[in-house]
Parts: C-alpha cells; sequence; structure tokens
C-alpha cells in the first residue's frame, strides 16, 4: 500500500535575533509616533550589527520623538545589557537618518484616483501608499485557525525568552531559532511530531548536554501537543554544539526579513513586503490584516475548512485592483461565489480597513515577535470572528 503521509515544516526566531530587534524598533517607532499623532505617515527600517543600530525611513508627523530612547530601550527590555553580548543598550551607537514621505506618494494616499476622477469623497476614498500584493490565510487545523507548525514554533520561541527572563535556564542569552516539522497522515490531518530544532544563545561556560536536557524539559515538552511527541521524534538542540556568539554581534539585522515567520510559516503564501514600521496606510500591513480577518471568519463560518484570500492594490487607487478567494477545494460554496461575498461583505478601500480595524493605534510593538496573527495571548482586531455569524447566511441548504 501506497505511503501518503506528508512534512512540512516551519520556523520562528526570539524576540533577541537581530532580524526581530529591528523590527521591534521599527514598530516601537512607530507606536511612540500614533500616540502623539495618529495620522502621521511612518516607513521606518532599522539594521544593526556588532555594536551600533541604523534607523532610517520616512516619517511625516507633526510630533517629535527621541528615536535614540526609543531604540535603547527597546534594546534593554529584550536583554541586550551586557557589553560582552557584542550589543548594549547603553553603548552602543545609535545613527538616525529619517527623511519625509515623497510629496508624490502622499498626494495619491491623501486622494485616491477615484475622487480625483471626480467620485464622491466619503472620506474613505484615500488611495494606496503603493501597489502591492497581499494574502491572508485561516485553517482549521487549530484552535487560533492558524497552521500548526508555525504556531508550534512561536510557543517554543516565546517560552525560550520566558525561562530566560524568569531564571528557569539562567545561562540563556536573548537570541534564538525554534523549528517544527510535523507529520500529515494521507487525509491532511496531522498525526505527530517529526522533528523538533532548538537553537539557544547561552553563556560560553554552559555544558551542552545540560543545555539539551534543560530545553527539552522546560522547552519543549511544555510546548508539544499532548501525545505527537513519540520515541521516533527528532530532537535536535544547538546541533552546532555551541551558541555563544549571537545577536547583532553573530549576524547582521534588518527590518522586513522574517516576512513568513510574521505570517504563516510558509503554509500560506506572502506578497513580499514585511510590516514592521509601517503606518496603516500601508496595505503591505493594513490589508494583509484584513485579509488574515477575512480568511478567519470565513473558517469560522464553515464556509470553508481551509482559505487563502489575495488582494492586490495599485498605488494610489482606493478600491483593489483584483479579489481572489481559494478554499483548496474545502469550500461550502464555489471559490468564484466566496470572492463575490467578500466584495459584497466587506469594503477593502484602505482608509476603511484603517477605520473597520481600528489600526490608528500604538499596538504594533507586541506583534513584531512571536507573529502577528493567530495571537490569542492579545486583544487584536483582525483576529476576532465577530463577522461569521453574518458570513453564514451563504450557507447552502
Amino acid at each position: 500500500m501506497q505511503n501518503n503521509k506528508r512534512y512540512f515544516s516551519s520556523e520562528s526566531v526570539t524576540e533577541g535575533h537581530p532580524d526581530k530587534l529591528c523590527d521591534q524598533i521599527s514598530d516601537a517607532i512607530l507606536d511612540e509616533i500614533l500616540k502623539l499623532d495618529p495620522t502621521a505617515r511612518v516607513a521606518c527600517e532599522c539594521s544593526t550589527t556588532t555594536g551600533f543600530f541604523l534607523v532610517f525611513g520616512e516619517i511625516t508627523t507633526s510630533c517629535y520623538v527621541d528615536i535614540q530612547k526609543i531604540v535603547r530601550d527597546t534594546v534593554r527590555q529584550i536583554g541586550y545589557t551586557k557589553s560582552e553580548y557584542g550589543i548594549d543598550a547603553e553603548s552602543c551607537g545609535v545613527i538616525v537618518a529619517i527623511n519625509e514621505q515623497s510629496p508624490d506618494i502622499a498626494q495619491g494616499v491623501d486622494r485616491g484616483l477615484e475622487v480625483r476622477e471626480g467620485a464622491e469623497d466619503d472620506g474613505l476614498n484615500a488611495g494606496a501608499g503603493d501597489q502591492g500584493i497581499i494574502f491572508g490565510f485561516a485553517s482549521d487545523e487549530t484552535e487560533e485557525l492558524m497552521p500548526l507548525a508555525i504556531m508550534l514554533a512561536h510557543k517554543l520561541a516565546l517560552r525560550l525568552a520566558q525561562v530566560r527572563k524568569d531564571g528557569t535556564i539562567g545561562y540563556l542569552r536573548p537570541d534564538g531559532k525554534t523549528q517544527v516539522t510535523v507529520e500529515y497522515d494521507e487525509n491532511g490531518n496531522a498525526v505527530r511530531i517529526e522533528t523538533v530544532l532548538v537553537s539557544c544563545q547561552h553563556d560560553p561556560d554552559a555544558e551542552h548536554s545540560q543545555i539539551h536536557d534543560d530545553i527539552f524539559e522546560h522547552v519543549i515538552k511544555p510546548c508539544m501537543p499532548e501525545g505527537m511527541l513519540d520515541s521516533d521524534t527528532r530532537i535536535l538542540v544547538n546541533p552546532t554544539g555551541r551558541f555563544v556568539i549571537g545577536g547583532p554581534h553573530g549576524d547582521s539585522g534588518l527590518t522586513g526579513r522574517k516576512i513568513i515567520v510574521d505570517s504563516y510559516g510558509g503554509y500560506g503564501h506572502h506578497g513580499g513586503g514585511c510590516f514592521s514600521g509601517k503606518d496603516p496606510t500601508k496595505v503591505d500591513r493594513s490589508a494583509a490584516y484584513m485579509a488574515r480577518y477575512i480568511a478567519k471568519n470565513i473558517v469560522a463560518s464553515g464556509l470553508a475548512k481551509k482559505c487563502e484570500i489575495q488582494i492586490a492594490y495599485g498605488i494610489g487607487i482606493a478600491q483593489p485592483i483584483s479579489v481572489w478567494a481559494d478554499t483548496y477545494a474545502t469550500g461550502a460554496i464555489s471559490d468564484t461565489e466566496l470572492s463575490e461575498v467578500i466584495a459584497k461583505e466587506f469594503d477593502l478601500r484602505p482608509a476603511a480597513i484603517i477605520k473597520a480595524l481600528d489600526l490608528r493605534k500604538p499596538i504594533y510593538r507586541q506583534v513584531a515577535s512571536y507573529g502577528h496573527f493567530g495571537r490569542s495571548d492579545l486583544d487584536l482586531s483582525w483576529e476576532k470572528t465577530d463577522k461569521a455569524d453574518d458570513l453564514k447566511k451563504y450557507l447552502k441548504g
């Protein structure tokens, strides 16, 4: 008999990973600006290597924030507080190179093409800040309506940070990565964990055998679903044997370089634009949140067991260029009908998305690590399923 089992892997990283450091700095700056100026335009990026950070991008705002202080506070909160880590919140260099948003872009965002061509302005016809293709995904595989592998990878990464900060494993340092491989049967059901990989930065005097045992006991076991680890599951902890040099000292970091970690772990598509450091007029962020909201409510309503939404925008145009739903043949109605339902039930103009999801708030640094989606630990508007009951009217029979 043919064996049709399948494997899928996803990874996550801790808040001390150099790329995640940069994501959190970018979103911390965005949050501080939005506290004072909710209509600010922000496209803030960060890069880092040993000893310093460069903050750059375009910001148009009526307020002032102390970017140097925000950088140092963020680095300190994450745990880089010793020079031996290769980056220290107190002594690191911070270079700031910020310009204002191009007026060519601003005019298209302020007044969308529809208004400029004579359409009535209802206050929600602001144009998209750039062209882009955006995806949202949901699956009934987990309680959070997310793919299992990415949820487990995030839980491991978050747990690594928790046991470091509460002293359970006192020799850990801030950098770390996780990866989980899930085995599926011929019917697409997750049946077991094939591999768990944890790479954790540590003090130089920590022994590899002790690290392995501590990580398995205090990190891996508490995060794995009951019954899915077995004697054949491969457990890999620091497979090089040593991980002392990490963070920006071990590798450079850059905002937006972990976009697959931020979304669906590769299980669903990603349009290519990152989320962090961008105000919600940027559809890379706001429309991705709306696409997740739509997909999640479709699955919660029973219209599909798995759903991916694609939305395409043109710069300076309010209405999307295209909207499409793919239910992977799990839909209660056809994908064509479902796409028509989305167009009817959801206003996908950027300003309407901002209003519907209440996105002009300082809410972004909290999702800059451990995923923007499936966050049952946070009160996020795009994770609500409050449209599911309305969508049930489209169920046939």
